[in-house]
């Protein structure tokens, strides 16, 4: 049996969101419990070159919902970018995982062969749909995902593997 584009993005990407909201709501329990400003964990970086927590979940959210909409020909809402606090974090990931639960299978399937260009500050990529799918998005967004993870844990935040990976997938 063969694996759709719609399989293979829009459910992935929810997951993994629903995954970043089960970590980040571990976070914002975490501050409540140790008494932390939350802010120093939404500011938090691995490294001071690397961007904050807050700005790896923008750029997942970003490059989830930019796919389904680039992969279904159409335009993808515009996040200004500012949601700082854990509660606006959440409000953001749910908001994307809302907007890419509207897309249906036949928006996306058959895309394989579509022509994706990104326009990139060192100049246009172009890619085929699947290769956008397969060499770009997962990969950037898995990256600002485990990412975030990891400001997290590195901070002292308990978390474990099943809190990135989630629940029983066949569920």
């Amino acid at each position: 049996m063969s694996i759709t584009m719609y399989q293979a993005s829009v459910p992935v990407l929810v997951r993994g969101l629903a995954n970043l909201q089960t970590i980040i709501g571990k976070a914002q329990a975490h501050a409540a419990e140790k008494q932390i400003d939350p802010s120093v964990l939404t500011g938090a970086r691995l490294f001071p070159d690397m961007l904050p927590l807050a700005r790896q979940i923008h750029i997942a959210t970003d490059t989830a919902k930019g796919c389904a909409a680039r992969l279904a020909g159409v335009d993808a809402p515009k996040f200004e970018d500012v949601e700082v606090s854990f509660d606006d974090l959440h409000a953001r990931i749910q908001k994307t995982i809302d907007y890419l639960n509207t897309f249906k299978p036949e928006q996306i399937d058959g895309t394989e062969g579509k022509s994706i260009t990104l326009k990139m500050r060192s100049g246009p990529i172009e890619f085929t749909g699947q290769n956008y799918l397969l060499a770009f998005v997962l990969p950037n967004f898995y990256f600002h995902v485990t990412t975030a993870y990891d400001i997290l844990r590195h901070n002292g935040v308990e978390l474990g593997k099943l809190d990135y990976l989630g629940g029983n997938p066949s569920a």
